[in-house]
C-alpha cells in the first residue's frame, strides 16, 4: 500500500504542476516553456519533502512558487500572478476537498479490500476531471488579465474562499477518522455541500466582474462614440461658418473686381496694391491652414493646431483619393491623437512640438503622431488610446506605441484596400 501511496502522490503532483501552469497560462495569455514543466514540478516536490508538516505554511509556500514562476519565468504581472496562483490552488484544494467528502462516506467499508486501489485510482480521475472543469469554467467567465481592468481587486475574494477551503481541509480531514454513526456521515455531505456552494459564490463573482468589465467597456464605448458626435458637430459648424464666408465673399466677388478695376483704370496703381492685398488676406483667412486631401480632417487639424502658442506644429500628411475611411473613425483618431500628443507636450517645459505625417505602403496606410513628452517611464494606456486601437482594428490594422527619452511616437497602421474596393465597386 505504501508504494502504491507514493504512486497516487507522484501521479496528484505531477498532473497539477500541469494544471497549474495551463490554467495560469490561459488566465494571463503567456505560455509556458516545455523546461517550466519539469521546473515547477521539482519545486513542488520540494516544498512537499521539505514542508510535509507545516500544514497551512506547504500551501502558502505553493502559491508562493507558482506566483514567482508566473511572474519571472512567463513575465507576467504581479498581481495577476498572484491571482492565477490563488485560483489554481484553490480549484485544486476545492477539489480535494469535494473527494474527501466523497472518499469519508464510501471508502472506509472497503478498508482491506482489493476494491480500495481501484476506487483510490477512480478518485485520482475524477478529482482531474473536476480541477480541468473548474478552470475551463473559470477561463471562460474571466477574460485575460491585461485586458480588464483592475483585475487586482479579484485578489481578496479569491483569497477569502481560498482561506474557508483551506480550514474545512486542514479542521475536518488532516486527522480522519472512519464515520461510525449517521451523524458523522452526515456531517461530510454537509461539508461537501459548503465546498460547492463555495465553488458557485466564486463562480458567480467571477461571472459579476465579467459583466462589470462590459459595463465599463461599453462606457467607454459610448463615451467615445459621444466625444466623436461633438466633435463632429463642431467640424460641421466650422464647415458651415467657412462655407457661409466663402459664399458671401463670391458673392462680393464682382464687386471687388469693380473696385479694382476703377484704381487701375485711374492709374491708381499703389491702391490697387493694397486692395489687392486685402482681398488676398482675406482669401487666406478662408482657406484651411492644413490641406491633406480630406475635409474633415483639414478641419480638425485647424482647430487642434491653429490655436496653439508655445507648441509647435508640422503637418506633412496626403491621404489618398479615394479614401475609404469613414469620417468619424478619422475624427476619432485624430482628435484622441492630438489631444493626447498636446497634453503631453503642455506637460513639457517650454513647450514642444508635434508633428503629423502619413505614407502609404501597398495596401496599407501608416500614420504617425510624433510629440515632445516629460521623460520618465511610458504612461499606462487610457480611454482615448483604445478608441484609436478599437477604430485601427475595425480596418484590419493595428496601433504601435514608442517612447525614447522626451519623444513619444504612435503609429497607426490602416488596411485601405479593402474599402477602396468597396468604394470602387459602389461606383461600377
Amino acid at each position: 500500500m505504501d508504494y502504491f501511496s507514493l504512486f497516487l502522490d507522484f501521479a496528484c503532483l505531477a498532473g497539477q504542476s500541469v494544471m497549474h501552469l495551463l490554467f495560469t497560462s490561459g488566465f494571463t495569455g503567456n505560455k509556458p516553456k516545455l523546461r517550466h514543466y519539469p521546473a515547477y514540478f521539482a519545486l513542488l516536490q520540494a516544498i512537499a519533502l521539505i514542508a510535509h508538516s507545516w500544514g497551512i505554511l506547504s500551501v502558502g509556500a505553493g502559491v508562493l512558487a507558482l506566483a514567482c514562476v508566473s511572474r519571472y519565468a512567463l513575465k507576467n504581472r504581479w498581481h495577476s500572478s498572484w491571482l492565477a496562483a490563488v485560483l489554481s490552488f484553490y480549484i485544486s484544494q476545492l477539489s480535494f476537498g469535494v473527494i474527501n467528502s466523497v472518499e469519508a462516506v464510501v471508502f472506509p467499508r472497503y478498508i482491506g479490500s482489493c476494491m480500495l486501489y481501484l476506487l483510490l485510482t477512480a478518485a485520482l480521475a475524477v478529482f482531474f476531471l473536476l480541477c480541468t472543469c473548474c478552470y475551463r469554467a473559470v477561463l471562460k467567465l474571466l477574460p485575460k488579465a491585461d485586458d480588464t481592468p483592475h483585475i487586482g481587486l479579484l485578489l481578496f475574494p479569491g483569497l477569502f474562499f481560498f482561506a474557508a477551503e483551506l480550514y474545512i481541509l486542514h479542521t475536518s480531514y488532516s486527522f480522519y477518522t472512519p464515520p461510525e454513526s449517521a451523524g458523522e456521515a452526515g456531517r461530510h455531505a454537509a461539508l461537501l455541500f459548503l465546498q460547492v456552494m463555495g465553488l458557485g459564490a466564486m463562480l458567480c463573482t467571477l461571472y459579476a466582474y465579467r459583466q462589470l468589465c462590459r459595463g465599463f467597456r461599453d462606457s467607454a464605448a459610448l463615451q467615445s462614440l459621444t466625444q466623436a458626435a461633438e466633435a463632429q458637430k463642431v467640424y460641421i459648424s466650422e464647415a458651415r461658418s467657412r462655407y457661409e464666408q466663402t459664399k458671401a465673399f463670391r458673392h462680393d466677388v464682382k464687386n471687388h473686381l469693380t473696385v479694382l478695376n476703377s484704381l487701375l483704370s485711374s492709374g491708381r496703381i499703389d491702391e490697387s496694391r493694397a486692395y489687392l492685398q486685402k482681398l488676398s488676406a482675406v482669401s487666406e483667412s478662408l482657406s484651411f491652414p492644413c490641406r491633406t486631401g480630406n475635409a474633415v480632417v483639414d478641419i480638425l487639424l485647424g482647430e487642434k493646431l491653429g490655436l496653439l502658442k508655445d507648441i509647435t506644429a508640422e503637418v506633412s500628411l496626403l491621404l489618398p483619393s479615394p479614401w475609404g475611411i469613414d469620417d468619424l473613425d478619422m475624427c476619432i483618431i485624430f482628435a484622441n491623437a492630438l489631444d493626447n500628443a498636446i497634453a503631453a507636450c503642455r506637460a513639457c517645459e517650454g513647450g514642444g512640438s508635434i508633428h503629423v505625417s502619413g505614407r502609404q505602403q501597398g495596401d496599407f496606410f501608416m500614420l504617425t503622431f510624433e510629440n515632445s513628452c516629460p521623460d520618465g517611464p511610458m504612461p499606462q494606456p487610457g480611454t482615448g488610446l483604445a478608441n484609436i486601437r478599437a477604430a485601427a482594428e475595425k480596418y484590419h490594422g493595428a496601433v504601435l506605441t514608442e517612447k525614447s527619452g522626451q519623444s513619444f511616437s504612435l503609429s497607426v497602421l490602416l488596411n485601405i484596400s479593402l474599402q477602396q474596393e468597396s468604394i470602387s465597386a459602389q461606383k461600377h
